[in-house]
C-alpha cells in the first residue's frame, strides 16, 4: 500500500495529540491521591462516565477491526459487533451496582471484599495484568496501522509513538485524564462515523468507482502464451501443492510480479515479496512505486427487476442492503505464503475472489459453521464476547469513578445506547469500504480511514485522528488498570508493603511505564493480525478468569476465597494454554495451521465452564465446618 502523508492530515493529528497531552497536564493536579489517580476520586458525572464507557469500549477493535472484518468478510464481521454489545446486558443487569458497592478502585478489591485472601489478591492481580496485556496488543497494532497513512511512518514507529504518549497521559493524571480523553473521543467517534455512514448511503453503489489513486483498475485477465503474454515477458511458472494454485511470474518494464493461473487465464494478484537479501517488494517493486493499492469493488450489480446496471444513486438503509444482496463483489479474502521466488524469496500472494452479495450478507465467509470445529469456534467466540465484557478490568474500574451505585447503572445505560448505535454504523462503513475499492489487502484494519479518504482528505484526517484517540483512550484505561493491579493489589495488599497514599501513586506510575514498554514490544511483534480477532482473545481470558468469580461471589453464598482463587487460576491458565497452542498462533509462530495441537482458535467453550466448575468444586470442599 502506498500511503502519501498530507500536511493537513499531519497538522490535525499533531493538534489533537497536543490537546490530549495538554488535558493530561491540566488534570495532573487532581491525581495526587491514590483514589484520584486510580479512580478519579469517584467524582465523574454519570453521563460523562457513560460516554467515557463508550469511548473506552469502542477501541481499535471496534472501529478498525470490525469495519475491516466486515469490509473483507461481510456479515461475519458484524457478529463481533453483536457479541460486544450483548455483553453489556450482563454488565447492566448483573455487575454494575453490586460491583460498585463491593470495591474501591480495582477488580481485586471487589472479589476480596469479604475475605481478605492473599490468594485472591495475587491471582486477581495477575489476571488483571494478563487480560490488560492481551487487550493492549491489538490497540498497539492498531496504532501502528494508523500512523502509516497519517504520517508515512513504519508500523513500529506508530507503536512506539502511541506507547510514549499514553505513558505520559497515565503517568501525569491517571484516570481523570483518561476519562476525559475517552469522553471526547467517544462522542467524536460516534458523530463522525454517522457522517461517514451517511456519505456511503448518499453515494450508493457503482461498478465504476472514480478512478483515482485509491481505486484499482479493473481486474485484468489475459491469455497465457508459452513464452510471453501480451506486453509481458514470461519468466517462470510454479505449481504450489499447499494451496493447489499455479503461480506465474511475469515481467513488464523491468518489474516482475506473480500472477495466478486459473483455467488458462491469468489473474493479477496483489503480492508482497521478501527477497533473500531482505528487500521488500510490493507487486514486484519498492513501496515507493505505489503499485500495491487498495482493492475490492463491485463486479456486477442488478436492479430489482434483474437488469444489470452501473450505479444506483443515493439509497435508503434497507435499499442499500437489498442492492448489495443483488451484487457480486471482488474481494481478496485469503492470502498464501510460499517460497516460490527465484533463490527462495518469501512471497505472500493475496488471492482475488468474486463473491455474491447474498453470500456476504449471511454468515459463512469468516466463521465456518458447516463442520463441528467451526461450530465450536463460533459458540466459543460468542461466549467470550457475551461474558467477557462484564469481566474486563479496565471496564470494571470505571464503575468506581462515579459517586454511587445508581450512577453506575445510569452510566451503563448511556454506554449501551452509544455503543449500540455505533455498532450499527460499522455495518455501513465496512460494506462501504468493501464496495468502493478502498480495502487495503495488506491491512483490512484501515478500511474505515481509507473509506473516509475516498470522500475527503479533511474527513480522513479527522477520522484518523479520532481513531488514534480511540487507541490512546483505551490504552490509557488499560494501563491504569494494570498499574493499579501492581501498586495496589500486589504491592500494598498481597506483599503487605506499607505505602503512603503518595507512594501508591508513584508505584502506579512506575508500573504504568513498565506495562507500556511491554505493550510496545507486543504491538510490534503482532503486526498484521486483525485487531478485532486479537481482542476476542482478551475477552476469552477475561470471561474465563474473572466472570465466574464475579457471578458466584454475588449470587452463591457458598463461594469461598479458595474457590475464587482456584477459579481465576484455572480459567486463566486454560484459556491462555488453548490460545497459545491454537492454529492462529501457530501461523504467528511461522508454522502451519495443521500442525497445531488442537483445532480451536477460541478457548471459551472449554475454559469458561472449567472455571465455573472449579469454583463450585473447590468451594464445596473448603466450606467452614459449623460446630454444634
Amino acid at each position: 500500500m502506498n500511503y502519501v502523508p498530507h500536511p493537513l492530515a499531519i497538522a490535525i493529528f499533531l493538534a489533537f495529540v497536543g490537546f490530549v497531552l495538554g488535558l493530561s497536564f491540566y488534570y495532573a493536579r487532581k491525581a495526587r491521591s491514590s483514589s484520584g489517580y486510580f479512580a478519579a476520586g469517584g467524582t465523574i458525572h454519570w453521563f460523562v462516565n457513560g460516554i467515557a464507557f463508550a469511548g473506552d469500549y469502542l477501541s481499535a477493535a471496534s472501529f478498525l477491526g470490525i469495519c475491516g472484518l466486515i469490509a473483507t468478510m461481510g456479515f461475519d464481521g458484524f457478529l463481533y459487533s453483536i457479541g460486544y454489545l450483548a455483553g453489556w446486558i450482563v454488565a447492566l443487569f448483573v455487575v454494575a451496582e453490586p460491583l460498585k458497592r463491593l470495591g474501591k478502585y480495582t477488580f481485586a478489591d471487589a472479589l476480596d471484599a469479604r475475605f481478605n485472601s492473599k490468594g485472591i489478591q495475587l491471582l486477581a492481580a495477575i489476571s488483571t495484568l494478563a487480560v490488560s496485556l492481551f487487550y493492549l496488543v491489538p490497540q498497539m497494532v492498531g496504532a501502528g496501522v494508523l500512523v502509516t497513512p497519517l504520517l508515512g511512518l513504519p508500523h513500529w514507529i506508530g507503536v512506539i509513538m502511541v506507547g510514549a504518549i499514553v505513558i505520559t497521559i497515565v503517568a501525569t493524571a491517571g484516570m481523570t485524564s483518561a476519562t476525559y480523553v475517552q469522553f471526547i473521543k467517544g462522542a467524536s467517534l460516534i458523530l463522525f462515523s454517522t457522517i461517514l455512514s451517511g456519505l456511503v448511503l448518499y453515494k450508493g453503489l457503482s461498478t465504476t468507482p472514480d478512478k483515482g489513486v485509491f481505486y484499482p483498475e479493473n481486474l485484468p485477465a489475459v491469455e497465457v502464451k508459452q513464452d510471453a503474454v501480451e506486453g509481458f515477458t514470461y519468466l517462470k511458472e510454479v505449481d504450489d501443492p499447499d494451496s493447489g494454485l499455479t503461480f506465474v511470474k511475469l515481467e513488464r518494464d523491468g518489474i516482475a510480479n506473480w500472477w495466478i493461473l486459473r483455467d488458462d487465464l491469468l489473474e493479477e494478484a496483489q503480492s508482497v515479496t521478501e527477497t533473500v537479501s531482505g528487500e521488500m517488494l510490493y507487486n514486484g517493486a519498492p513501496k515507493s512505486e505505489g503499485l500495491f493499492k487498495p482493492v475490492g469493488y463491485l463486479h456486477r450489480l442488478l436492479d430489482r427487476d434483474g437488469n444489470e446496471v452501473d450505479q444506483t444513486g443515493p439509497l435508503g438503509i434497507f435499499q442499500y442492503f437489498g442492492a448489495i444482496g443483488r451484487s457480486e463483489v471482488v474481494r481478496y479474502p485469503a492470502s498464501h505464503i510460499a517460497r516460490i521466488g527465484d533463490g527462495g524469496d518469501r512471497v505472500r500472494i493475496y488471492i482475488p475472489e468474486i463473491t455474491s452479495g447474498a453470500d456476504l450478507m449471511a454468515p459463512g465467509q469468516l466463521i465456518q459453521i458447516k463442520d463441528t470445529t467451526g461450530k465450536l469456534n463460533f459458540i466459543s467466540l460468542m461466549l467470550a464476547l457475551f461474558l467477557g465484557t462484564a469481566a474486563l478490568p479496565h471496564i470494571l474500574i470505571r464503575y468506581y469513578t462515579v459517586p454511587s451505585p445508581r450512577d453506575a447503572r445510569k452510566s451503563t445505560i448511556v454506554a449501551i445506547s452509544g455503543i449500540g448505535f455505533f455498532y450499527i454504523l460499522t455495518l455501513f462503513m465496512g460494506l462501504g469500504a468493501m464496495t468502493l475499492g478502498v480495502v487495503d489487502v495488506g491491512s483490512g484494519d484501515m478500511a474505515a480511514p481509507l473509506l473516509a479518504r475516498s470522500f475527503s482528505l479533511v474527513l480522513f484526517s479527522i477520522i484518523s485522528a479520532i481513531a488514534f484517540a480511540t487507541v490512546l483512550g483505551t490504552v490509557s484505561g488499560l494501563i491504569v488498570a494494570a498499574s493499579g493491579a501492581v501498586a495496589h493489589d500486589l504491592m500494598a495488599n498481597f506483599m503487605g508493603i506499607e505505602l503512603t497514599d503518595t507512594g501508591k501513586v508513584k508505584a502506579g506510575k512506575i508500573a504504568a511505564f513498565g506495562v507500556g514498554l511491554i505493550a510496545i514490544l507486543l504491538g510490534i511483534a503482532f503486526e498484521g493480525m486483525n485487531v478485532a480477532f486479537l481482542v476476542g482473545w482478551a475477552f476469552a481470558v477475561a470471561a474465563s478468569a474473572n466472570l465466574p468469580s464475579i457471578i458466584m461471589l454475588l449470587f452463591w453464598k457458598k463461594t469461598t476465597s479458595k474457590g475464587i482463587a482456584w477459579s481465576i487460576g484455572v480459567g486463566m491458565v486454560s484459556a491462555l494454554a488453548i490460545i497459545l497452542t491454537s492454529p492462529s498462533m501457530y501461523v504467528q509462530y511461522g508454522l502451519e495451521r495443521s500442525a497445531a495441537l488442537h483445532p480451536l482458535d477460541n478457548p471459551g467453550i472449554i475454559s469458561i465452564p472449567l472455571s465455573f466448575l472449579t469454583l463450585v468444586v473447590v468451594s464445596l470442599m473448603t466450606q467452614k465446618k459449623v460446630r454444634l
